[in-house]
């Protein structure tokens, strides 16, 4: 894998691991485009690197999520900043559904858990085994587990 033809392809074919990793770790637009390009630059760093020895999602997805641990990281730092946008997206759309709803509850929830613990359940909603997700963030596969079982239980908790 050399060639920016074929980068552009892989970015194109698997856009939607990437917008949920950005909608997990962010909740804003613009620090959501900003992640957005950061983990597309990342990927674009270790393109050349990448030797094959795991599923290209595997790949895609630690870098994704290491990233955006860094990102939130930094968000951090700056303070709590509220912009316009952000108030015009937090208004009500009429035309939501029940489904759209309770996905925004969810995802409000989600985004108020520590870093490792959205990095688990994001790959967990997005079908990734237990193995998978060992795989992607370094952990033993019981250890996954465990978290996976906890974090439904904070959730649900959360949201009752």
């Amino acid at each position: 894998m050399q060639s920016k033809k074929d980068f552009i392809e892989i970015i194109k074919d698997n856009q939607g691991l990437i917008y949920k990793v950005v909608k997990v770790y962010t909740d804003g637009k613009e620090s959501g485009e900003d992640l957005y390009q950061e983990i597309i630059y990342q990927l674009w760093k270790s393109f050349a690197s990448f030797r094959n020895e795991a599923k290209l999602s595997t790949w895609m997805y630690r870098i994704a999520l290491n990233t955006a641990i860094v990102h939130l990281k930094k968000e951090k730092r700056k303070g709590n900043q509220v912009s316009i946008d952000e108030i015009v997206l937090n208004q009500p759309d009429t035309s939501d559904t029940l489904k759209e709803e309770q996905f925004a509850v969810l995802y409000t929830q989600i985004r108020k858990l520590n870093s490792i613990d959205k990095a688990i359940v994001l790959l967990y909603l997005e079908g990734k085994t237990h193995e998978e997700t060992a795989l992607i963030t370094g952990f033993t596969t019981t250890n996954i587990g465990t978290r996976l079982s906890r974090i439904k239980q904070k959730l649900i908790a959360q949201i009752n």
